[in-house]
């Protein structure tokens, strides 16, 4: 029985190529017949799936119906000499040499291009009302020292070492041109024009992220996974949010998108690529490398899918038989990322010093991120560096939009089918870029700060492959058009309730969760929320919307905050010297004298967040997103806290008394007066009152670590070692450099005579502060009663030295 031929097998020039012509030779059919099973693989698919398909996989063809013409018109030459076929001419391409077409086409190319400029319109509205992040202080003074580097022609080195922050590992491109930007337009870091310029330039790469991002998705899905993807990009509040005032992630995402939408072109046009491909994959890895030394990853992604590109086209053999491909491929791979570098290193001072040597101690200083910061993590305020190993991928699954969870497990459910559909090598590149870095900082136990900003440049890539299978749904349901309306419909909701998300909220919706997550109030107090302090704006407008701040005012008004930045340069700029800022730790927050406390939720312990007691009864005004408080402002009315405080240190321990008793008749809420209280009892002996005011402390924060320690402290002073090693046992859980409360731990366990856990104690307090001095002669203590009389003046002769 012969086999089933589909339409193009009928038509008559190829029944002639493949029975009688090209020399008339068994194996030259072979070849035809293997050349058209070929095209049918990669190009036409299933030929009995519809209509619309079937239109599809026609276009798809016809680079294949251009080689068979090609051949055929070779075949009729009369009595010509053909040419002897060489033995290096390469096999067919496996990748499509175009992008999947459709009717549709010139109309989605326009939506594209339409939908990029009211977004890049409306981000950079908004931008200008983005308030500053908590780590522009770092970023503004690396901008200052880079402008004064080149404007300098490198006399002023300042830049090449930044102790605060490590700014001189970061390369400085971005910092570049705004600081040169604003440098010629007269503004410095104190004008609020001055971010609104780093906010816009921000906003643009944002939105150069998203162009990118839809260009990949064109050159893999065609132009109606390109407008899907952009739009699915641009509503992820995530995104959107840090697209307004992250000027080291969003650019770095921008680099990363750029590169792999011009590697995915220069494999398809290898071995003779366009100059403009060469040079947009080199201005790519520039881009990404210029911001973080993480860009070196793409000279990998380069070379690891320049390989694989060749493997799929040609095969292991082809490495013996055409070298001289393998040498344009080295050729123009290397020439982009050399081009690439080189522009790098051209705004990296430190890297122009040590071309070679900086990048890469760079890249190892980020690979380990040494700095460690506490984290809200699953209800637990942890240290960065002690965070549950799946930390990031937590924080990605609760907070990308529900279209990119599902986009994304649909992608790898059809995985097999999509590798047939579209571009084999390029599927495969936007799945390594995703899942690589994220296997990869699990496996190196790497430490992240907030969530998983630092990830953000897997984001690009992570849309393209939700978009791919949306776009392959779509098509699998042309048929049967119920369901095919359905899918819109579905697909719409999905995209609505982002979308209202960031309409909302449009300054803070980078604090989104998604709806599986519980949203944002589910993750109050269990995970961090604005960790950059954004809404410190939205406090300093409430004041000055109220009349309490104003510019030009006699009266100097005085602010505080835990995000001293944000609200200093913002204040400064606005309100001028009407305005002076203090900077303060939420738990001491009365030990400087202030009118408006202006408080994020950062800082503050999941347990007091969650108890209800925040914010605090001392608030006249909470900025909330979707109802969940994210910034308080306190006015601090009566000033006895502070009165009290002042007293504790001239040792007036009946002024603190009066004074703390008088604030907590006020504001039963208010911990660091209970604490005070706490203390002041036991400077006096009254222990039971001491305990008393710690309980209550502890009702209105709980663990709060100074009022688990003045707990402890009073059971001690009670004669009650047990609940006191308890309370102090809970500190240390709390924190597990907590000092004070190791040592505590330790003089219980010495007066308990367990002499060996009194000297395990005191040194863990010397680890957490090896300049506090008792836990020094503790040790020795403790070693001394069990006879190790050596060690034990060593720890002697080191507290003297303190």
């Amino acid at each position: 029985m012969q086999p089933k031929l589909c339409a193009i097998q009928r038509l008559p020039f190829f029944r002639f190529l493949s029975g009688r012509c090209l020399f008339g030779s068994q194996v030259c059919r072979s070849v035809i017949r293997s050349m058209f099973n070929l095209a049918r693989h990669y190009g036409e698919g299933h030929c009995a799936r519809g209509s619309a398909q079937k239109q599809q996989h026609g276009r798809e063809g016809r680079n294949f119906f251009y080689l068979r013409c090609k051949l055929t018109t070779a075949a009729s030459m009369s009595k010509k000499k053909q040419p002897k076929l060489k033995e290096n001419t390469p096999a067919p391409y496996s990748t499509p040499a175009q992008p999947p077409q459709s009717p549709q086409d010139a109309l989605l190319k326009r939506v594209f291009v339409g939908s990029l400029l009211l977004m890049a319109l409306l981000s950079s509205l908004l931008s200008l009302g983005t308030g500053i992040n908590g780590d522009d202080e770092y970023q503004v003074d690396y901008s200052e020292k880079l402008v004064s580097y080149y404007l300098t022609m490198g006399q002023d080195t300042s830049a090449l070492y930044i102790e605060k922050g490590n700014m001189h590992y970061y390369g400085g491109f971005f910092d570049l041109a705004t600081g040169l930007a604003n440098h010629a337009l007269g503004f410095d870091k104190f004008d609020p024009a001055y971010h609104h310029v780093r906010h816009l330039f921000n906003a643009w790469m944002g939105i150069t992220a998203i162009l990118f991002m839809g260009l990949l998705a064109y050159l893999i899905g065609g132009w109606r996974a390109a407008v899907l993807g952009i739009w699915l990009m641009y509503l992820s509040p995530r995104f959107f949010g840090h697209a307004q005032m992250n000027p080291k992630d969003i650019p770095f995402a921008a680099g990363f998108a750029m590169s792999l939408y011009f590697m995915v072109r220069l494999f398809r046009s290898l071995p003779s690529p366009h100059w403009k491909t060469v040079l947009g994959l080199a201005a790519g890895i520039g881009l990404a490398l210029s911001t973080r030394a993480g860009g070196l990853l793409l000279f990998g992604y380069l070379g690891l899918f320049a390989g694989l590109d060749f493997l799929f086209r040609y095969g292991w053999k082809g490495l013996g038989s055409h070298t001289g491909l393998v040498g344009k491929y080295a050729l123009w791979c290397g020439v982009g990322a050399a081009g690439g570098y080189a522009l790098a290193v051209l705004f990296w001072p430190a890297a122009l010093a040590d071309p070679l040597g900086h990048p890469l101690a760079a890249l190892t200083e980020f690979s380990k991120l040494g700095v460690k910061i506490r984290l809200l993590f699953e209800g637990e305020n942890v240290m960065s560096d002690q965070a549950a190993w799946y930390y990031p991928i937590a924080w990605i699954v609760r907070t990308v939009p529900l279209y990119i969870l599902i986009g994304t497990l649909g992608s790898l459910l059809l995985l097999p089918a999509i590798l047939k559909q579209y571009d084999r090598t390029a599927v495969l590149l936007l799945w390594f870029a995703t899942v690589f870095p994220l296997a990869y900082i699990i496996y190196k136990d790497s430490i992240l700060h907030d969530g998983w900003r630092h990830l953000m440049f897997i984001y690009p890539s992570l849309v393209v492959l939700a978009s791919l299978f949306f776009v392959s749904l779509e098509s699998r349901l042309s048929a049967r058009k119920n369901l095919q309306y359905g899918f819109y419909g579905a697909l719409a909701l999905l995209l609505l309730e982002p979308a209202q998300f960031i309409a909302r909220n449009p300054h803070l919706s980078y604090v989104y969760f998604n709806p599986v997550s519980g949203g944002l109030k589910a993750a109050f107090g269990e995970y961090e929320t604005d960790y950059w302090g954004i809404g410190v704006k939205q406090g300093l407008d409430w004041l000055e919307a109220e009349g309490i701040l104003q510019e030009g005012s006699p009266d100097t008004l005085t602010l505080a905050s835990t995000f001293f930045y944000p609200l200093a340069w913002q204040a400064k700029g606005r309100f001028g010297d009407a305005v002076k800022v203090k900077y303060v730790r939420f738990n001491s927050r009365y030990s400087e004298d202030w009118d408006y406390g202006i408080f994020p939720s950062r800082f503050i312990r999941g347990a007091h967040l969650r108890s209800g007691n925040w914010p605090t009864s001392k608030a006249v005004h909470t900025v909330k997103v979707n109802g969940v408080p994210i910034v308080a402002i306190e006015k601090n009315e009566t000033r006895a806290a502070f009165l009290g405080q002042e007293a504790v240190k001239a040792g007036n321990w009946a002024e603190a008394i009066q004074q703390f008793s008088r604030e907590v008749e006020a504001h039963a809420d208010n911990e660091v007066a209970w604490i005070g209280l706490s203390n002041a009892y036991i400077n006096t002996q009254q222990y039971q009152q001491a305990l008393d005011a710690a309980n209550a402390a502890l009702k209105a924060a709980p663990d709060v670590e100074s009022g688990i320690l003045y707990q402890g402290l009073a059971y001690l002073n009670l004669g009650q070692a047990g609940p006191a090693l308890e309370a102090f046992d809970h500190a240390t859980r709390v924190n597990d450099e907590y000092y004070v409360a190791y040592y505590y731990k330790g003089l219980i366990h010495q007066q308990q005579q367990r002499y060996r856990e009194a000297y395990e104690n005191a040194q863990k307090a010397i680890d957490s502060s090896p300049r506090f001095k008792p836990a020094y002669q503790l040790a020795a203590q403790a070693l001394q009663a069990l006879g190790d009389t050596q060690n034990a003046q060593r720890y002697l002769d080191a507290a003297s030295r303190i």
